[in-house]
């Protein structure tokens, strides 16, 4: 049986997993698993096999199921193109989580979960997965935002509902299961508009009963009033396109006509050559797409630029005006033991009254601000961090891959208020759609070094080199 697991960002689909593998506990209640487990979450911080094991063929196939041949096959499709020689503990954590993939897929258990395993993986990767998975042999429960890639060997959807938390099931495949959930969204929709105005008729009603004075007048409003806060607290939360929520962006700092200059970029690690004498200008409000397969070099340019990394060779110049916001999948820089209000009031300028609008525009409304970051998925987390990153003046952002963790509506709240950026925009992304609706000016092609106008066909024919 091969189950996708669906929800919303933050609705308890990485929770569920944690049960299931027993590496939490339910606070009541109990799960009954049958059989071998093997868990892959969203990205490996810590694995005490890969820290235990010598080289990767000892952490993937430590029982040795699998050929040399076989093996590295497994690890070129996955896109790692290191020596199954290498010691897997100084890698990072993308390629980490590509291993544990592999690893899980070679133990073959009777229960396989996997938490967004297409994360770190370019065009192709995605489909080496995906077709992996769907000659699986045992059970196979998917959380993933690429879940059409697998949708045809689908036989039922776990629906994890975040308004009653609770499980709904559906037999079927996840484009069923969307059809399903959108008839019901619709159903939803023209209710609560019925009863919003039905609330509003009856709120006009009391303004004009306010005239009575009589104790049977003041009787009647009163059992009014109560009927209108009735039925607005058990009103339905409302679908969040129909939420109407503005919120005015700061305008980027002054910077020059040439923000950076890149000069004869050259990266190595050991013999490996990763980047070879890379030009780029960047003009001032342009948007750039940095696209290439993995491995070619897109994150480390990116670093290079940030002063996270040296080049063996090269310059970069920056305008001495320039302020950068950097957005990456691997570097986080929160405080966990902060709550989501408490840290947007810490690296913002902005008070109360303008930090609740930005939140509830990520979807953090309500209650929801008062949560701890620890506690967060990690999709909320890159909503936070874009949001952190919105709420300043930035001239400049550059974004390696922010929409590794998101839902599909989680990528358009994100991808609508980059739309409203008005800085300079550097981006790394395998999400096709993602891109093309940012319309970049220009695209800077790696391996190939290579700076071309944008084209509604580049992405696909350079990331599937």
């Amino acid at each position: 049986m091969k189950v996708g697991v669906a929800g919303p960002n933050g609705a308890g689909k990485s929770t569920l997993f944690k049960l299931i593998a027993r590496d939490e506990f339910p606070d009541t209640g109990t799960i009954a698993v049958e059989g071998t487990v093997a868990s892959v979450p969203q990205e490996v911080k810590r694995d005490p096999a890969l820290d235990a094991a010598s080289t990767i063929k000892m952490y993937i196939d430590p029982l040795e199921k699998k050929e040399q041949h076989e093996l590295e096959k497994m690890m070129a499709g996955i896109g790692i193109t290191l020596d199954l020689n290498t010691a897997p503990q100084s890698l990072s954590g993308g390629q980490k989580t590509r291993l544990a993939i592999l690893r899980a897929l070679i133990q073959e258990p009777d229960i396989l979960l996997l938490d967004e395993p297409t994360n770190f993986l370019d065009i192709e990767g995605k489909k080496w997965v995906m077709n992996f998975l769907s000659r699986y042999p045992h059970t196979l429960l998917l959380i993933s935002h690429d879940m059409q890639l697998i949708d045809r060997y689908i036989n039922k959807i776990i629906a994890i509902n975040p308004q009653t938390r609770t499980l709904e099931e559906q037999n079927g495949t996840y484009f069923h299961y969307l059809e399903t959930q959108k008839q019901k969204d619709d159903m939803l929709k023209r209710y609560i508009i019925k009863e919003q105005k039905h609330i509003k008729h009856m709120k006009h009603g009391l303004e004009k009963m306010a005239r009575f004075t009589s104790k049977k007048g003041i009787r009647r409003r009163m059992q009014v009033k109560k009927r209108v806060q009735r039925l607005e607290d058990e009103l339905p939360e409302a679908p969040k396109e129909l939420k109407n929520i503005r919120f005015s962006f700061p305008e980027p700092a002054r910077v020059g006509e040439l923000p950076i200059i890149v000069k004869n970029i050259c990266k190595s690690f050991g013999d490996e050559d990763v980047l070879l004498n890379v030009k780029f200008v960047c003009y001032r409000n342009e948007r750039v797409a940095l696209i290439g397969p993995n491995g070619a070099g897109k994150s480390t340019f990116i670093k290079i630029i940030m002063g996270l990394l040296s080049p063996d060779s090269g310059t970069i110049i920056c305008d001495e005006q320039l302020d950068i916001g950097y957005y990456s999948q691997e570097k986080e820089s929160f405080n966990e033991d902060q709550t989501i209000l408490e840290m947007m009031r810490k690296h913002t300028e902005f008070d109360d009254n303008k930090i609740r609008p930005l939140l509830a525009r990520f979807l953090f409304s309500g209650n929801k601000v008062h949560q701890k970051i620890e506690k967060l998925s990690g999709g909320e987390k890159t909503r936070l961090s874009i949001a952190r990153l919105l709420s300043r003046n930035h001239n400049m952002l550059i974004l390696d891959e922010p929409t590794t963790y998101l839902d599909l509506m989680s990528q358009r709240i994100i991808l609508e208020a980059l739309k409203n950026y008005k800085g300079t925009l550097l981006i790394v992304s395998h999400t096709e759609g993602f891109v093309r609706e940012l319309q970049p000016d220009r695209a800077l092609l790696l391996p190939e070094n290579r700076v071309v106008a944008w084209a509604e066909d580049l992405f696909f024919e350079v990331t599937k080199i």
